[in-house]
């Protein structure tokens, strides 16, 4: 099965024109970009996808290109601070990136369409916090057996979908055995799904074949959404949910007008009126959007673009939130010469992490291991391989090379990612007997020769997914990494009835993966947002996969 929670795509990413306008609209390697979710869709395109047999699939993918924000601002009418006497715009703009060329939330692929809608227009049975968390949403709580098989979901009273109809379990119940039985985007991702029915209009209850730890986080993403059954509307134009805007105009690739939903039932209510998310692809026109007053926030913001206002904290103000991304430089675990744990290992100790993310900027934070700081099993494990040029040395000198003898490696990466890494890397393995030809290629033939054909020596991939570890423990997935013990540990740990048992688990298989060095991780990128004084709500963490809108207000 497929586990995708996908993060950082565009919609409509299973379409060949949309691959090309993804790769026209891709930035350089200071903004993210992440291949998670989509990197399947596409890859099935140009070769077919393999499949691991007993568990998950990974789902790579994603460009998150990232997202610099951009947008038109609102008029300025407004209502009155009772504190301060200054005016709350009834409009605040936002703007994106990666646009969705549609609204079909279940037809669609991409994080594109996730970000906006998932939260503001759709909402699920459960949500996440800032913090990656679940938290209640349209269930405002659950009771989980003792056998890890069956979920109980008691559900808010008077909840309604913005035009008027009643929202109740049968429902739930509808929206997620619709997911099931017409395999809409997303579906495989409910692992173990056996059944789910209403047991009364306020009680939901979904019945698994076996435990599965990330069940409720796999629910506040699509499989958890809940649509009216009884509505109709055009869902690549329109939308219907219970969240607390509407869609009020969308114009693909250009802009998405989102009013606050007048019949919304819940505590989220939009504190603002109007939000205007506008996708701009140039990054220069989006920071002279914000300078000029067109544009209130821009999410993420390269360092070095966001440095002037940086400096004028009269007018702006500059944010590094935390994400999921992980800059993973993987090593082919089959390849002829990465297939030596030691190569592996004095690359890994060779590696200046502290050089590369200063030459970013400096908000991005080193990564040790395979899960990053948001994601359940985290451990801080830099110090397994510190930056140690002697040892490095040393290493390679026992695998048998050299000045006189270097170990040639290719390091091929998408060119959205740019060459300032590949440069960095070229000259840091240099200093350990090792020459790297630094291979930029189309994400085309990136899918084709790494994701597909796994025929490569060094790749360099933004992993932005959540959640996303059951990569390490399938050895048919692209790195060609095969540890069984590390596959049984994250087997028992998506087994496991309780999260601290889970946690434990993917910890030490983790700290094993790390130990093993199938890659390096660079490391966990940190989103960089900017936006105009006055301007509060705004999400800083995750915003590039989340981007909960209703707490967002202007006020000039």
């Amino acid at each position: 099965m497929t586990e995708n929670h996908g993060a950082h795509g565009d919609a409509g990413a299973t379409d060949n024109e949309d691959l090309n306008t993804q790769e026209t609209a891709a930035t350089n390697e200071s903004a993210a970009a992440s291949m998670d979710a989509q990197l399947e869709s596409r890859a099935k395109n140009a070769a077919g996808h393999r499949r691991a047999t007993w568990w998950i699939v990974a789902i790579v993918a994603v460009i998150a290109v990232v997202a610099v924000v951009a947008g038109c601002i609102a008029a300025f009418a407004g209502r009155k601070n009772d504190t301060t006497g200054a005016k709350a715009n009834d409009t605040v703009t936002i703007g994106l990136k990666l646009a969705p060329t549609n609204l079909d939330i279940r037809n669609t692929a991409g994080s594109a369409i996730d970000q906006v809608l998932i939260g503001n227009v759709y909402e699920g049975l459960v949500a996440r916090d800032e913090h990656n968390q679940v938290v209640p949403a349209i269930a405002k709580t659950w009771d989980v057996s003792d056998d890890g098989t069956t979920y109980t979901f008691h559900l808010n009273d008077g909840m309604t979908f913005s035009n008027g109809d009643k929202l109740d379990a049968d429902d739930v119940a509808w929206s997620i055995n619709e997911l099931v039985t017409k395999q809409y985007h997303d579906a495989d991702s409910l692992v173990n799904f056996v059944s789910v029915k209403a047991s009364d209009p306020n009680t939901v209850e979904l019945k698994l074949s076996a435990p599965y730890a990330n069940l409720l986080w796999v629910l506040t993403g699509r499989p958890g959404l809940v649509f009216d059954k009884d509505a109709k509307y055009d869902a690549k134009t329109q939308a219907i949910g219970s969240g607390p805007y509407t869609v009020e105009k969308f114009v693909t690739n250009s802009s998405i007008t989102l009013k606050a939903n007048p019949n919304y039932w819940g505590a989220n209510k939009a504190k603002t009126d109007t939000v205007v998310v506008r996708y701009f692809t140039d990054d220069n026109a989006a920071v002279n959007a914000l300078k000029s007053g067109d544009v209130q926030v821009l999410a993420p913001i390269s360092e070095n673009l966001a440095e002037p206002f940086t400096k004028d904290s009269d007018h702006y103000v500059v944010k590094a939130g935390d994400d999921t991304d992980k800059f993973v430089l993987a090593f082919n675990g089959t390849g002829a010469k990465t297939s030596d744990k030691r190569v592996r290992q004095a690359i890994r100790y060779a590696i200046n992490h502290k050089e590369i993310i200063a030459s970013r900027g400096g908000s991005d934070t080193a990564l040790g291991g395979p899960i990053p700081s948001l994601d359940p099993g985290y451990e801080d494990l830099t110090g397994i391989y510190p930056y140690d040029l002697d040892k490095a040395k040393s290493l390679m000198s026992e695998a048998g090379y050299s000045e006189s003898k270097p170990l040639q490696l290719s390091l091929t990466y998408a060119n959205i990612y740019g060459t300032e890494i590949g440069d960095q890397l070229r000259s840091q393995l240099k200093k350990i007997c090792i020459d790297l030809k630094v291979n930029l290629v189309e994400l085309s033939t990136w899918l084709q020769d790494v994701y597909t054909n796994r025929n490569y020596d060094i790749s360099l991939v933004d992993h932005n997914e959540s959640h996303d570890f059951y990569q390490w423990a399938d050895p048919t997935y692209y790195y060609n990494y095969d540890n069984k013990e590390v596959q049984a540990l994250y087997a028992k740990a998506v087994a496991a009835t309780n999260d601290d048992d889970r946690d434990k688990l993917l910890a030490e298989a983790a700290r094993k993966v790390s130990e093993d060095a199938p890659a390096d991780w660079l490391f966990n990128y940190r989103v960089t947002t900017a936006y105009a004084k006055g301007v509060t709500g705004f999400p800083i963490n995750l915003n590039q996969t989340l981007l909960p809108l209703y707490n967002v207000a202007y006020t000039k």
